[in-house]
């Protein structure tokens, strides 16, 4: 399925820090259950993100993740995922590969353009 640049142009892509980490056990599939601080003009957010086997939850807390943040909100089971964090198919085993920049350089909340 194809999409023209107008409708990419709708998808708000932004930079945030994950400050809080939980099991999910509740989830159909192993989860993570995040708090992610997008800086002062947007907050703290929720995601539930598919990164059980790829990543530790020591190793999570401090990243820095990109996020779709204006879908709407998604009921998984008990817990709403306010942002959609970013990543790939884990080819080497379980869980989901964040996308996240390589360098600190970025602010909280900026926009990928």
């Amino acid at each position: 399925m194809s999409i023209n640049y107008e409708d990419f142009e709708k998808v708000d892509i932004r930079l945030g820090k994950v400050i809080d980490v939980q099991d999910f056990p509740e989830a159909r599939k192993p989860a993570l259950k995040l708090k992610i601080d997008f800086g002062p003009e947007i907050g703290i957010k929720t995601s539930s993100a598919q990164l059980v086997g790829a990543y530790t939850k020591e190793e999570l807390h401090g990243m820095l993740v990109m996020c779709v943040i204006n879908f709407l909100p998604k009921q998984v089971g008990p817990f709403v995922s306010e942002v959609l964090t970013l990543g790939f198919a884990n080819t080497s085993g379980e869980g989901f590969i964040l996308a996240t920049p390589s360098k600190n350089s970025v602010g909280l909340g900026n926009k990928l353009r």
